[in-house]
């Protein structure tokens, strides 16, 4: 088997953060690579769930809100008064 070299430009933090991870897990990150690269052919695709992760209208409404000091909350003394403001 021919190996060849690839370069990938990324964040030094992300780097080391990625290193660090994949040697915990007992492989450098040629290995991770190349992992990735594996399951990609076999699921013809990248494997694993590529979305945005965006909030929904009810949370936008709820971080406009809380700009604002409208509606806010808590601290919550029990169980039952967070349930209550949040039924409300």
């Amino acid at each position: 088997m021919v190996k060849g070299n690839m370069t990938i430009r990324m964040e030094p933090e992300l780097k080391a953060q990625a290193s660090a991870l994949f040697k915990a897990l007992g492989m450098d990150l040629s290995t991770a690579t190349g992992i990735f690269y594996r399951q990609a052919l076999r699921c013809h695709g990248i494997p694993f769930e590529i979305k945005v992760d965006e909030p929904n209208a009810v949370t936008y409404a709820a971080m406009e809100a809380a700009e604002q000091d409208e509606d806010m909350y808590g601290p919550f003394d029990s169980v039952d008064g967070l349930m209550e403001a949040l039924n409300a």
